[in-house]
């Protein structure tokens, strides 16, 4: 199992747009530099992607939740 972290504070998007899908779902296979999500702070987008391939596990921020440096995003299980 690996951690996906946050590396600075602010708002959890799991979607790119309130309308639009979300980047991952639990359950899906994800790619090593594949986005989960973004962190916004003051109207900048930061990217969260995943370091590791294999299967999203749970997200531990719900979406439009607040989450700090260090924090846990989301647990992928490896392939």
């Amino acid at each position: 199992m690996a951690d996906i972290v946050s590396p600075l504070p602010g708002i959890f998007y799991r979607k790119p747009g309130p309308d639009k899908d979300p980047y991952v779902n639990e359950g899906d296979p994800i790619e090593a530099g594949q986005t989960i999500g973004v962190v916004e702070i003051m109207k900048q987008f930061s990217e969260i992607r995943s370091d590791v391939s294999g299967t999203l596990e749970s997200f531990s921020v719900e979406d439009t939740g607040t989450v700090n440096p260090g924090d846990v995003i989301a647990t992928v299980s490896e392939n």
